[in-house]
């Protein structure tokens, strides 16, 4: 078995995937790599640049479910892993499955949502089961979470715990189209080409089915990474918690992720090996949101992606 199955299908995903995404290049290969690691991702953006039409299209590309939880501070638990309700006709229980029973979990606005909702979440994310009633029900060894939020509006959200936040891979930025892109976007809306409707329309294949996915990621460990670029990556982690600016920085689950990551970059980029500048690209979107800065350095403006930055500065590359 070799990887060239794994760069056709990546390259076929994001080539189906662009026709309804316009731009966005960068997010649409971080959410394949979230994917096809088998890991979950924090998509942050303002609304309205098209959080949910991603992930739709993402699921429909390969062949997957698609469910959507919009987040409320009245939401409960059950409402997201659903319940056993009591059947009169049969004299039993019966489970009412809720939205957590997919492939592809679109959280909007995860952080609307008070903790305890936010824990149903949990072992869903890391184990792909739910426990309802003591009974443990698995889920799609493809479970996917993307979980959303909006970087302007806090009132009334609550923060993610921080067992919760390493539990996502990598966080996404989405950023509003620059003027090309937002052009070409105006000049499709109100005809056959507009994304909703080009989704709909059949027009974006799938490429896979979702059984190909678990072989597709036994793939990714065939991608060549050097002995000396793991010593190197490991450093990277451990001096977020030696930074004098950082009150807490990545663990050992953050490790894994940057391995993962740099590799299923390294396959999107058509090798079979990783290098350096895969592990550099991958630092900060694996570690921002993990680090938590010190409150005198935040203070003085200081960002978790310029920490970050300054470690890659004084670790030193190997060759």
């Amino acid at each position: 078995m070799n990887t060239e199955r794994l760069k056709e299908v990546l390259t076929q995903a994001r080539h189906e995937t662009g026709k309804v995404i316009i731009g966005q290049h960068e997010v649409v290969e971080r959410a394949l790599i979230a994917i096809f690691t088998g890991n979950h991702a924090l998509i942050e953006g303002v609304p309205g640049v098209a959080k949910t039409l991603l992930v739709r299209t993402l699921a429909h590309v390969l062949g997957c479910d698609f469910a959507r939880i919009q987040f409320t501070p009245d939401l409960m638990p059950a409402d997201i892993t659903g319940t056993n309700v009591f059947n009169l006709q049969r004299n039993e229980f019966s489970l009412i499955k809720g939205p957590l029973f997919t492939t592809f979990l679109l959280a909007d606005e995860i952080n609307r949502a008070p903790a305890k909702t936010q824990s149903a979440l949990l072992q869903a994310m890391q184990e792909r089961s739910v426990t309802i009633d003591r009974d443990t029900h698995a889920l799609s060894p493809n479970f996917t979470v993307f979980a959303t939020q909006n970087p302007i509006e806090y009132e009334g959200t609550y923060p993610l715990p921080e067992a919760q936040k390493d539990r996502f891979m990598l966080k996404i930025t989405m950023l509003a189209p620059d003027r090309a892109e937002e052009l070409t976007l105006a000049q499709r809306t109100m005809t056959r080409e507009a994304p909703e409707r080009l989704l709909a329309s059949g027009a974006v294949q799938a490429v896979i089915q979702p059984r190909d996915l678990v072989e597709l990621r036994e793939q990714l460990g065939l991608i060549t990474m050097r002995e000396e670029l793991i010593a190197y990556l490991v450093d990277i982690v451990r001096a977020t918690r030696q930074h004098e600016s950082v009150l807490v920085g990545g663990g050992p689950r953050a490790t894994q992720s940057l391995i993962m990551a740099s590799r299923a970059f390294a396959a999107m980029s058509g090798r079979d090996f990783v290098t350096p500048d895969d592990i550099k690209l991958m630092a900060v979107p694996v570690l921002e949101h993990r680090l938590i800065l010190r409150p005198e350095f935040e203070i003085e403006g200081l960002s978790v992606t310029e920490v970050i930055q300054q470690i890659l500065q004084q670790i030193a590359v190997p060759r």
